[in-house]
């Protein structure tokens, strides 16, 4: 990782690391997105089998639509190659080690004219649960985003608070789930937080983003007229989790076998599959 990278995530709780990949692979990586979204459409209903969970929304000017998805890397091949390449152990190996666990797999998208795909500003350190089988989040962890389409204001791309992981667990109320809140200046400033502070994490295809656990971010709908799509992969010291499926050991990618307790309690005793009636 170049230092200057390093510094500036330590410094302000993000980075961004640009070109990482190319125009061809992310042809690739978008190709799986589309794919894995008709395959969402298919369903009735939000659908879980084991870890792998699809997020389906009822939006009043879409339809049904695919907010997210999790875990598609456990039956697609394409994903499962992104989340171990190479070139994401070399630039996570100087903030977090060579032995990492991933605790997050995600596909996010926003379409264009959507009203349900707005995240209210959080910290990811409030989804470690249980806080007892994570150890010393604030070194330890780094989430990645890569971009699969241009992020811009316009098409809802996150909004970051530089500095704000050195504020600790904070308080940000939100109205219902993160996923579900629109981003709401006054929480920031009841949490003692500036909105005019906050910074539009602007991506290219093949950009991706380092952000720490203790990062205040968030993001609003997309105004565009394309998408806006990221995946997410979330990696944490090995040493310092109880929890999630091996990614790189000694710097080595780790295939998926049979899945393991990441978030999901019920894994072991209701495994799926299964629907949710909440659409």
């Amino acid at each position: 990782m170049d230092t200057d990278i390093r510094e500036r995530y330590r410094r302000d709780g993000y980075a961004v690391v640009r070109k990482v990949f190319d125009a061809h692979e992310m042809a690739a990586l978008g190709e799986a997105f589309d794919r894995i979204y008709r395959q969402g459409l298919s369903h009735p209903s939000s659908y879980r089998d084991h870890n792998v969970f699809f997020n389906l929304a009822l939006d009043p000017a879409l339809g049904k639509i695919v907010r997210m998805v999790q875990w598609p890397s456990y039956f697609d091949e394409v994903l499962a190659r992104f989340r171990t390449d190479s070139r994401i152990g070399a630039i996570l190996a100087p903030l977090i080690g060579r032995d990492l666990k991933q605790i997050i797999n995600q596909l996010h998208w926003k379409p264009p004219g959507a009203a349900r795909v707005d995240f209210g500003y959080h910290q990811d350190i409030r989804f470690r649960r249980p806080r007892e089988a994570y150890r010393q989040l604030d070194e330890s962890y780094v989430q990645t985003g890569i971009a699969v389409d241009p992020h811009r204001a316009d098409n809802g791309a996150m909004v970051v608070f530089p500095g704000s992981h050195r504020l600790g667990e904070l308080r940000i109320e939100t109205t219902c789930r993160v996923m579900e809140t629109e981003p709401d200046a006054d929480a920031l400033r009841r949490a003692g937080i500036d909105p005019d502070s906050g910074v539009v994490l602007e991506l290219e295809p093949g950009d991706m983003a380092l952000w720490s656990v203790g990062l205040v971010h968030g993001s609003g709908p997309n105004r565009s007229d394309h998408d806006r799509r990221l995946y997410i992969n979330g990696y944490v010291t090995a040493a310092n989790s109880d929890r999630g499926e091996w990614a790189f050991r000694d710097g080595a990618p780790v295939a998926l076998g049979d899945p393991v307790l990441v978030h999901y309690e019920d894994l072991f005793s209701r495994p799926g599959p299964y629907y949710l009636d909440d659409i």
